[in-house]
């Protein structure tokens, strides 16, 4: 296997035929280029060039070697170079996707920053389902996501936290809690608890549908659904109750639903997630971008 100044030296001097302008370009010693010269022709058995005290010109052997690698190290260099354009510019398109109308309207937002300082990258933004979030993030398919958190996760990436909201408790507006001014977690041992999809991290399922209260009461766990308005279609049909974020009163009411408060769980919170692999200069401008629009007064 040949390194790669082993290579540049080489295709260099069948270039320049001359050590000393090799040499120049490379930026290393005549002697350097000599010596390395010397070690490949040593490796290969033959001689690849022809040097006299006037002239430096391939041989039979160096001219087809020349012919074969030269082609072969330009698509190297050209694929490399794309990659780190990719890693570091911010050109091309960033694919984003979120959960539900507040996370599509903060996004949006945001992408609308983003593109003022980057009119060459295109932004394209996507409504996922949840069951779908993590699957997309995974296959290529988004470079982000806005998604509610703990994730714990190999290979994903989650940024600092957006946004943070009160925690509510979707239930049928026939339920007794209904009438409520607020519920506490204990009470959720009282009630069946509507499941997230299986597809979903453990990390995030254990902070919205936990298996015990607090104080270490079980809760009777519901049936699961694939989509939020799957789920609070459930609710508002009598088969269980189910945590979400303040913003759901404004944007999904619904006579069948009611959303009580909390008085003493933690408050859900907003990251933008992005594959370990993948935090590439576009994504790392967005997540900027996304800070700087909600710091905005």
């Amino acid at each position: 296997m040949l390194e790669r100044h082993e290579l540049e030296a080489f295709l260099t001097l069948a270039e320049e035929l001359h050590f000393g302008r090799t040499a120049e370009r490379l930026h290393v010693s005549t002697a350097r280029i000599s010596q390395t010269i010397a070690k490949l022709e040593r490796r290969i058995g033959v001689p690849l060039f022809n040097r006299t005290s006037r002239r430096v010109e391939p041989t039979a052997v160096g001219r087809q070697l020349y012919g074969e690698v030269r082609p072969a190290w330009d698509r190297i260099t050209t694929a490399f170079e794309r990659a780190v354009d990719a890693g570091r510019g911010l050109t091309g398109v960033l694919r984003v996707a979120f959960v539900g109308a507040a996370g599509g309207q903060l996004l949006a937002g945001a992408a609308e920053l983003f593109r003022g300082r980057h009119p060459e990258c295109d932004v394209r933004l996507r409504e996922a389902q949840m069951v779908d979030l993590m699957p997309w993030l995974r296959d290529g398919e988004i470079d982000i996501a806005l998604g509610t958190l703990p994730i714990h996760e190999p290979g994903i990436v989650t940024g600092r936290v957006l946004v943070s909201e009160a925690r509510m408790l979707a239930v049928p507006s026939r339920h007794p809690y209904a009438r409520r001014e607020s519920v506490r977690t204990e009470d959720l041992a009282g009630v069946k608890l509507l499941q997230l999809p299986d597809t979903l991290p453990d990390s995030l399922r254990e902070d919205r549908t936990p298996r015990t209260t607090p104080a270490g009461r079980a809760i009777e766990p519901g049936p699961a659904a694939a989509t939020f308005n799957e789920m609070l279609t459930l609710v508002g049909a009598g088969h269980g109750v189910f945590p979400v974020g303040a913003q759901a009163r404004r944007y999904y009411a619904r006579p069948d639903v009611v959303y009580v408060p909390f008085s003493d769980a933690p408050p859900l919170r907003w990251g933008l997630l992005w594959r370990a692999d993948g935090a590439t200069a576009r994504v790392r401008a967005f997540v900027q971008a996304a800070h700087d629009l909600i710091a905005v007064p």
